[in-house]
């Protein structure tokens, strides 16, 4: 999961994977698999390194656990 900040400051918890596409326009819109849009506080550079993490953990984590096998 990646925090977002929305408009109103509240922050919410995100599955990164249903993302379909972010946009800077100039405010960030996010766009999910269902066709919802959220837009947001956080940057676009800001989502990218959030979900690169989120991918890295995930891929530690599976590693992880093969080596324990």
């Amino acid at each position: 999961m990646i925090r977002i900040t929305k408009f109103d400051g509240t922050s919410i918890l995100l599955n990164p994977e249903l993302i379909q596409t972010i946009e800077a326009t100039p405010d960030t819109v996010i766009t999910l698999t269902s066709g919802h849009q959220l837009v947001v506080k956080n940057s676009v550079e800001e989502l990218l390194a959030a979900f690169m993490d989120y991918k890295r953990s995930i891929s530690s984590s599976n590693w992880e656990a093969r080596k324990a096998s």
